[in-house]
């Protein structure tokens, strides 16, 4: 989603110069491929970690329902439904899950029918005797003129031809890219790779030509970006996994070795387009040079989600309540065992907000709302949120958008955050961002133990109150509706499980304790508005 960029804008300078309660879901993932899945043995209780006194749920089902219909007037359907969840969250982490998937299958209606339609492809093939009659006459014309060096037309129409009507044909997306870089259309080239990889994201030697075709027009980052999203949300394997984290590692290098270059040598173009003159407050901030700009991103992702987190925290009013504070972590740590980048120091705090609405920053700083607490109905729906707002991090879309200078272009709007000082910057992820996101977070709930459709079911929660209260997380996102759509196509396709843990007892008892933390936070405002 759309972080909350004034804390990296007012700390940009300061950048350059300057034992909770934990249930395991399942056994952390020891298979370093970020795509393993953890699957649960039958029969084996999940016990939790360090458990206190406090931490034991009440006696019975009914006292748990009791005790949130006091604070929610709950429906009869309502009451039963909460009870059933209670009661299959109970026999998850007892081991029977057999037993818990069934009643999850009976209070969790099917998707729509229709809903989770996915545009239908045909399967990628690299054989050319699998071509039809006429897609082999294109491939035998294209690779003689290519190995006779003919002239650039020669070759160039039949591979338009072929890739135009048989785009599953693997090798005919690679010969085009290599034909248009021998004749210095390089652009044109990744171009072509980057429509190939769009229509068959899983295939490694499209995905390998495009970051090679980026490298060599001296998009390094782009490179190194590509290549390690693959790794993280496509690859198939632990081997090929690392293959392409090695490859984003040496083109992030070859990025950061060219900025030193230009630092060194005094040659820096402008990053960013223009200078930064447009005031939030007053003169808050000056124009960013592009040697600023620069060393930030020198400074790397990691460096510069410290420093930005140390601002937030001393601008936003962040929750301290223990059992609150340990929920949340709990809860992202776990996510981030299995997010595949052991690179960053994954921090989660909590904004005493009660408006719905969530941030990461780069390096796995995330941050989101007591809202946010509030609206979800699960540990698995808020699970969804965090673990959407984790991939953000982990795939570096933050960090891209500085990096590519988008910092200015990007900001859509300014509203305004309490009493802080400056005014809030909203930047726009990209929509492949937030599909990106999607896909990997989805993944990470599937791979921690947790019901894979809690963002999805998050999603339909509020678009149900949407037409009531807009929500700001919402609005920087697609459709609520075609966001459903996607999420659920993502779980079907991929088979992953949605009749797993829910948390809703513990869930609620955090609720209900972050609901007295918002009501004492407003009878405090009304007291000073006297």
């Amino acid at each position: 989603m759309k972080p909350i960029w004034n804390s990296l804008l007012l700390s940009l300078n300061a950048v350059l110069f300057s034992a909770g309660t934990s249930i395991v879901l399942a056994e952390p993932v020891k298979d370093s491929s970020p795509s393993a899945i953890v699957v649960p043995v039958e029969g084996e209780a999940i016990q939790p970690e360090n458990a206190t006194p406090q931490s034991k749920q009440p006696a019975s089902i009914q006292e748990i329902v009791d005790k949130l219909n006091a604070a929610v007037k709950l429906s009869p359907e309502e009451i039963a439904r909460q009870q059933k969840l209670i009661e299959a969250d109970r026999l998850y982490l007892g081991g029977q899950f057999a037993a818990a998937e069934k009643i999850y299958r009976e209070v969790k209606a099917p998707f729509a029918t229709g809903s989770a339609d996915v545009i239908q492809r045909p399967p990628a093939i690299v054989d050319p005797a699998q071509l039809p009659p006429a897609g082999k006459v294109y491939w035998r014309e294209a690779e003689a003129a290519f190995q006779h060096k003919k002239v650039a037309s020669r070759m160039m129409v039949p591979l338009r031809l072929l890739v135009e009507q048989y785009p599953e044909f693997i090798p005919g997306h690679l010969r085009l890219a290599e034909a248009l870089q021998k004749f210095d259309h390089n652009k044109e080239a990744i171009a072509v790779l980057e429509r190939a990889v769009t229509l068959y994201p899983e295939q490694p030697d499209l995905v390998k030509a495009k970051v090679t075709a980026l490298a060599e027009s001296k998009q390094w980052i782009e490179a190194s970006l590509a290549a390690r999203q693959f790794a993280l949300l496509r690859s198939s394997n632990a081997q090929q996994a690392n293959e392409f984290i090695q490859l984003a590692d040496t083109h992030l290098e070859r990025y950061q070795r060219h900025l030193r270059a230009e630092l060194t040598g005094n040659t820096i173009a402008n990053i960013l387009t223009g200078a930064l003159g447009y005031a939030l407050t007053g003169n808050l901030l000056g124009p960013f040079s592009a040697v600023q700009t620069t060393t930030m991103l020198l400074r790397g992702e990691s460096a510069v989600g410290e420093s930005v987190a140390n601002q937030a925290r001393e601008q936003l009013e962040i929750v301290t309540d223990k059992a609150v504070v340990d929920y949340v972590n709990e809860i992202g740590q776990r996510l981030a065992q299995v997010a595949g980048r052991n690179d960053f120091k994954y921090e989660f705090y909590v904004v005493l907000d009660k408006d719905l609405n969530a941030f990461a920053l780069p390096g796995g700083k995330v941050f989101i709302n007591a809202g946010a607490i509030t609206s979800a109905n699960s540990e698995a729906e808020l699970a969804g949120l965090l673990a959407h707002e984790l991939a953000h991090a982990v795939l570096s879309h933050g960090f891209q958008l500085v990096a590519e200078g988008n910092l200015v272009a990007n900001v859509t709007q300014f509203f305004p955050y309490g009493g802080t000082v400056a005014n809030l910057v909203s930047l726009n992820y990209s929509r492949e961002m937030e599909q990106q996101a999607d896909v990997l977070g989805t993944r990470l709930l599937a791979s921690t133990g947790y019901a894979a459709d809690g963002l999805r079911n998050l999603m339909v929660t509020l678009q149900k109150e949407e037409t009531k209260t807009p929500f700001t997380w919402l609005s920087s996102h697609p459709p609520t509706s075609d966001r459903i759509r996607y999420l659920e196509s993502i779980i079907q396709r991929h088979g992953y499980n949605r009749y797993a843990y829910e948390g809703v007892a513990r869930h609620n008892e955090i609720k209900q304790r972050v609901e007295k933390l918002l009501q004492a936070k407003q009878s405090e405002r009304k007291k000073h508005q006297r």
